[in-house]
């Protein structure tokens, strides 16, 4: 067993767990913006909170902060692309430009998505290098397709093995 504290290993080790991909989205006053995230779930099913992790420095932070809400828009397969245009260092304004969305209760929702929640923040707490949102889900709606995954530090697209 190697204990160590290299953040490389550190990264490497949980890169080893493939994750969903989804992006963060919010719009308040100052305007709309949104990034990419892998570390989300499912906190509770009564009531229905999700859970959301930002860096610290994550320039969608605020925006989530200042509109007290925020969407997780879960990425299908074909939305590679978009994936990279919000972990993009793109200033917030611009990334939801040419990005076909909507707005479910006053937060940009990505068309095609495989699915979406939006959801009213309740929390917001320090977890090292990040920050840990608490959501409670006010709406949400399923697509179509095949997710994306992340695995290893590359995309990947998973097909479902059977119906």
């Amino acid at each position: 067993m190697v204990i160590d504290g290299d953040p490389e290993l550190f990264r490497e080790v949980f890169g080893r767990f493939a994750t969903g991909v989804a992006v963060i989205t919010s719009a308040g006053r100052s305007g709309a913006g949104g990034m990419t995230a892998n570390a989300i779930c499912s906190l509770s099913l009564d009531p229905p909170l999700a859970l959301v992790c930002f860096e610290n420095r994550a320039r969608t932070l605020p925006i989530v902060r200042e509109a007290g809400r925020f969407a997780v828009n879960v990425l299908n397969a074909g939305q590679e692309e978009l994936a990279g245009i919000f972990a993009s260092k793109l200033p917030e304004a611009e990334k939801l430009e040419g990005v076909e969305h909507h707005f479910e209760s006053g937060v940009p929702i990505i068309d095609g998505s495989l699915a979406w929640a939006v959801c009213d923040l309740r929390e917001l707490m320090p977890g090292g290098d990040h920050t840990i949102a608490i959501g409670e889900v006010a709406g949400m709606g399923l697509g179509e397709g095949d997710p994306l995954l992340w695995y290893a530090s590359r995309y990947h697209a998973a097909p479902l093995l059977s119906e």
